[in-house]
């Protein structure tokens, strides 16, 4: 009886912290705080639809391209948790090292051939080569890439646990700042040359 008891005032107790409301609709000419936008009002049907899940602009340096679904495009998943985006890679393109930040990601494979992996927090190596059908999960935080491993277009849909995952590009990280070549040579073990060289591809100065 006593253990009854206790699972009732816990599923009592649980349920008082549930939302109140069934959504909220982000409003994007308000300011974004941690929890995510305001609510907007009123909403429409439109608001809960995303209709531009095609593939992007793959011509350029990575030959590849992320159509994304996150709440800044689609502000029906504010506050849900969750949002996607769709990945398309030529031949011979790659996603370099990133990460999320703020959500773990669920790679989904559409067509073509997609060799991806991450790197956990020891160093440990995670790698495979997927095919349509296969799904692959990136745990938040970890360094993670994905690159073409067929002979045409590769295409995979993506998950994230967040409306807001956020994304950190190693090479961007490196080479897109302002940081003096010296140190960035120093703490990357490079020629100054080569790294200003990098800087001159990504966008860094100094």
């Amino acid at each position: 009886m006593i253990h009854i008891l206790f699972l009732f005032s816990f599923l009592l107790s649980t349920s008082s912290h549930a939302s109140v409301v069934d959504f909220c609709v982000a409003d994007l000419k308000s300011a974004q705080n941690p929890s995510g936008y305001p609510c907007k009002s009123p909403v429409t049907v439109d608001d809960f639809v995303f209709s531009n899940f095609r593939a992007g602009n793959t011509s350029n340096f990575f030959k590849a391209s992320l159509t994304p679904a996150f709440v800044d495009q689609f502000p029906g998943v504010n506050g849900l948790g969750f949002s996607a985006a769709r990945m398309d890679i030529e031949a011979g393109g790659i996603v370099p090292m990133h990460s999320h930040p703020g959500a773990s990601e669920l790679l989904i494979m559409v067509q073509g051939r997609i060799t991806a992996g991450f790197i956990s927090s020891d160093n440990s190596v995670f790698v495979k080569t997927l095919a349509k059908g296969d799904v692959m999960v990136f745990p938040q935080g970890l360094m993670h890439f994905q690159l073409n491993a067929g002979k045409g277009r590769a295409t995979a849909f993506l998950t994230f646990s967040s409306p807001n995952p956020g994304a950190q590009l190693l090479d961007l990280a490196l080479f897109g700042n302002n940081l003096d070549s010296a140190v960035v040579g120093k703490t990357t073990f490079l020629d100054i040359a080569q790294v200003k060289k990098l800087k001159a591809v990504f966008g860094g100065r100094g």
